[in-house]
């Protein structure tokens, strides 16, 4: 089974702010999918929906904790190695302009707080992650990045309606991503072969 988490803060006042944009992203692939309505879950204090893509269970979680307490989604849900390796993270990001998207696995926190926590709860940081850009940028392409006093006043305040249109189309893209790992189109990278070296033979001294 895959679990697919959006990042984000609960309530209404959060719910079209920057720093809420993995929680619209997974609550647009379930609406895309047809899963039935979100439901409270006490086990992973969070919003639940569960269904299939093909043939692959997939659960959807939106943590009704605050965004530095994340990881208490998936204590109780990811206690191995292997069952990381299916977790998909859907988070906001700064460094990335509104339009655009990246798919990491294995990747640092880069400093966001609903990630730091999700590594530290699943005790590992190889998970995919799908990082959604949200910072406007030039008609060249050069992002414009809030200065870094004013970043969080950012991503708490709420997107324009033009930027939600343009967020609305990257979804689908992120819906297309999630479909792949999902069905392990896209995998894991191979972990690297440890081999250790080889002693040296010893040689026999010639008897004299």
């Amino acid at each position: 089974m895959y679990i697919v988490l959006g990042l984000g803060n609960p309530g209404e006042e959060y719910e079209k702010t920057r720093h809420n944009t993995g929680r619209m992203a997974v609550e647009a692939f379930a609406k895309v999918q047809k899963f039935a309505g979100f439901k409270d879950d006490k086990k992973t204090q969070s919003l639940k929906v569960g269904g299939k893509v093909g043939k692959t269970k997939v659960m959807c979680l939106l943590p009704e904790t605050f965004m530095n307490k994340s990881g208490n989604a998936l204590k109780k849900t990811i206690t191995s190695q292997k069952a990381a390796e299916k977790l998909i993270v859907i988070q906001d990001e700064i460094d990335i302009p509104l339009g655009s998207y990246k798919v990491s696995f294995n990747k640092g926190s880069a400093g966001h707080r609903g990630v730091e926590s999700i590594i530290k709860a699943v005790k590992t940081k190889e998970f995919f992650r799908i990082r959604v850009g949200v910072s406007p940028a030039t008609p060249k392409g050069k992002i414009k990045k809030p200065k870094r006093e004013k970043v969080l006043d950012f991503l708490m305040g709420n997107f324009k309606p033009a930027e939600l249109v343009i967020l609305k189309k990257t979804f689908k893209k992120t819906n297309e991503e999630i479909g792949k790992i999902v069905s392990e189109k896209l995998k894991p990278p191979a972990k690297p072969k440890t081999t250790k070296p080889k002693k040296p033979k010893k040689t026999k001294k010639n008897k004299k």
